[in-house]
């Protein structure tokens, strides 16, 4: 009889990376830009790296920039999922401009075997604002509701 535990978990990890694949080819040709980022988080308390794809402004200042971050710590392993949107509000005169957004979130969570060592896939919401420079580098806060983490904060930088 096949382990169905691990079964699962693989079924997991090639849902993931079917879903990145996915979000990586067609984005490419789309990009404004792709990024990578690294921060913490609260409720999980984490360590979490990933990466971001941004697409040209969609309507006036909005742009969708889809990104993947895998969390580390806590007894447990998180990979998010994000389809987030990002509204752009320039400062005048300056290289920085603000961004304000959200979007809906898949939510991988593996517990760790001490843990039951289980993998369950949830939906979560967040709520995000930050600050871009120009040439890159980002700042950026997340809150997150349902089953996203309940706090983020990131360090990132975009090419472009």
């Amino acid at each position: 009889m096949p382990n169905t535990r691990s079964s699962c978990r693989s079924l997991t990890w090639l849902g993931c990376l079917v879903v990145l694949v996915g979000l990586a080819v067609p984005g490419t040709s789309l990009a404004q830009g792709f990024g990578a980022r690294a921060g913490v988080s609260a409720d999980p308390d984490q360590f979490y790296f990933g990466a971001h794809f941004e697409t040209p402004p969609l309507v006036d200042r909005l742009t969708f920039r889809p990104n993947l971050e895998l969390g580390v710590g806590d007894s447990l392993t998180l990979v998010t999922i994000n389809f987030e949107f990002a509204y752009k509000i320039p400062i005048p005169r300056q290289s920085w401009t603000v961004y304000v957004g959200g979007g809906p979130a898949a939510v991988i969570q593996k517990h760790d075997e001490a843990h039951g060592g289980e993998t369950d896939v949830l939906g979560g919401l967040n709520f995000l604002v930050g600050i871009e420079e120009r040439h890159g580098l980002m700042f950026e806060v997340k809150a997150g509701v349902i089953d996203s983490p309940g706090f983020k904060f990131g360090i990132g930088y975009t090419w472009r």
